[in-house]
């Protein structure tokens, strides 16, 4: 009688990490940035289409970014009670 039993992959695939592009509205704070996210939607009832903003506070450790820029930011493990995102690149300098 052979049993075949299934072994764990020796390399665990890590999930997809989400990523966002938004502008900094703050960089006030030490490491910390600000970014606003827009979204359109479409209207349930009347079809046309809405600007929605969340907001994310994500990780700086350079103190890079600054107001006005254009950012790319990815999910992350907590990082303090508001922070799990950081940056990942500075798409676009402000002028």
């Amino acid at each position: 009688m052979t049993e075949t039993a299934t072994t764990p992959a020796t390399t665990e695939t890590r999930k997809l990490r989400k990523a966002k592009t938004g502008l900094v509205t703050s960089d006030k704070m030490e490491k910390t940035i600000v970014v606003s996210v827009e979204r359109r939607i479409k209207h349930p009832k009347y079809g046309k289409f809405i600007k929605r903003t969340s907001k994310f506070f994500a990780h700086d450790e350079k103190s890079e970014a600054h107001t006005g820029d254009l950012v790319t930011i990815e999910e992350t493990r907590p990082l303090s009670k508001n922070k799990c995102w950081r940056l990942v690149k500075i798409v676009e300098k402000a002028k």
